[in-house]
């Protein structure tokens, strides 16, 4: 049984991982990529604006422009990482999809940088 979800998490990653490459050359190509609806609306930058330019970048291996395009999504990336690998591996180990207590408090954490940043780069502009 661990072998299948393990061809299944495979299989989705992959996929995945495959939609967002084609995603990024077709932006790196055109330049045309989907605009953030929160900005449209409010006029202010989400904690998210800047992360189809950060992965057209890191693409490119331009890690500088990675950076100033979204910051803390590129510092908390590599946490993020983490996080999202253990919750896969605890469901091809044990069947469950489940974070544990620490990993939970890791996201929240996340959520809440990822937050106050959205409203400092938006206090910065004002």
């Amino acid at each position: 049984m661990r072998k299948k979800r393990l061809y299944r998490v495979l299989r989705y990653t992959a996929l995945v991982l495959a939609a967002g490459c084609l995603y990024g050359a077709f932006v790196a190509y055109t330049g045309l990529a989907v605009p953030c609806v929160f900005y449209r609306v409010t006029g202010f930058k989400c904690p998210g604006c800047g992360v189809t330019r950060m992965c057209v970048a890191l693409l490119r291996l331009d890690f500088s422009e990675a950076f100033w395009s979204n910051p803390m999504l590129f510092v908390l990336s590599p946490v993020l990482a983490v996080i999202f690998a253990t919750y896969l591996a605890g469901y091809v180990k044990d069947g469950r999809w489940s974070l544990g207590r620490i990993r939970t408090v890791m996201l929240y954490v996340c959520i809440a940088l990822l937050v106050a940043f959205g409203v400092v780069r938006n206090l910065a502009e004002l």
